[in-house]
């Protein structure tokens, strides 16, 4: 009986068993043997996996050949390309700036550069691009809408309403409906200038164009050899004063050439040449009446 007792296994753990699992409840080696030593296997096997440069290229070849078939699918293919919003001859420069061979495939295209390069023209004024089921390229412009002509040192040239560029022009004629602008320094100033058109709208038919001076202030030419003279400060308070005085006194259908507002305590009118003779000749008579008549009182008075 004794000996069958001391033939019984100890059920108490050994010290190395106690001591293993010591060690696996301690969460930084749990860590290690999970994460780190699973991630430090895998490294190990692309590395020798990867030692062996013709299997790398191999596998390589075999992705490319595998994308390419991918993007050469029909459903990929952009076949032609769209043009709305552009008139005619911005389409073809659209075009131009836009040289596609098609058929091309949709991952060879690149949209933002595609949108960038019709934004450079002029004439755009805003551009989407995006691709269409049915393998269409759809380009759609904003076009600037010219709002005046300006007389630039480097000829005739089309503007906006905020003086973006448009486009050049050839002669003054092909856009007679627009108003014109002249002077170094007006394109930079074309809403003030349109704001004195839109102000001037009793005299708008007579206008023949604004003129930029010294690039500070405006003159506005008009029919009849007529100017208008205008402030550097407060244009457009000038313009209703003179407007105010052509509705009660008809002062544009005077014979006046000038209407100097640039000192607005002290407006100037210039007459004609004529008009300055006739008036000089008046003047002359009304002198001679003058002596005229001192003279008869001086010869009743003797």
């Amino acid at each position: 009986m004794r000996q069958m007792k001391e033939n019984r296994p100890d059920p108490a753990p050994s010290r190395v068993s106690y001591r293993l699992n010591r060690l696996w409840l301690t969460p930084m080696f749990r860590t290690f043997i999970r994460v780190v030593m699973p991630i430090c296997l895998i490294l190990a096997l692309v590395v020798v996996w990867a030692s062996d440069i013709e299997r790398v290229r191999r596998v390589g070849d075999k992705l490319a050949e595998v994308r390419a078939s991918i993007e050469a699918r029909p459903e990929f293919m952009v076949k032609l390309m769209a043009i709305d919003g552009a008139t005619p001859d911005l389409a073809t420069s659209i075009r131009d700036v836009t040289p596609l061979n098609f058929p091309i495939s949709s991952f060879d295209l690149d949209l933002e550069y595609l949108k960038s390069q019709v934004e450079l023209l002029d004439a755009v004024k805003r551009a989407d691009v995006r691709i269409k089921s049915g393998g269409v390229l759809q380009i759609d412009v904003v076009e600037r809408v010219p709002a005046v002509v300006w007389r630039s040192p480097d000829g005739l040239v089309l503007l906006d309403a905020q003086g973006h560029l448009v486009s050049s022009l050839e002669a003054r004629i092909a856009r007679a409906d627009l108003p014109l602008i002249v002077g170094a320094g007006a394109g930079d100033h074309v809403p003030e200038a349109l704001a004195l058109l839109s102000r001037a709208t009793p005299i708008r038919e007579r206008i023949q164009g604004i003129i930029r001076l010294s690039e500070t202030r405006w003159d506005i030419v008009l029919d009849d050899n007529q100017r208008l003279m205008l402030p550097e400060v407060n244009p457009l308070d000038a313009l209703d004063r003179v407007l105010a005085l052509d509705e009660a006194q008809d002062l544009f259908g005077r014979d006046i050439t000038h209407i100097d507002m640039r000192n607005g305590a002290r407006p100037t009118l210039r007459m004609s040449e004529i008009a300055s003779d006739e008036l000089k000749a008046m003047q002359a008579i009304q002198r001679n009446a003058a002596l005229a008549a001192q003279k008869a009182a001086s010869r009743q008075g003797n």
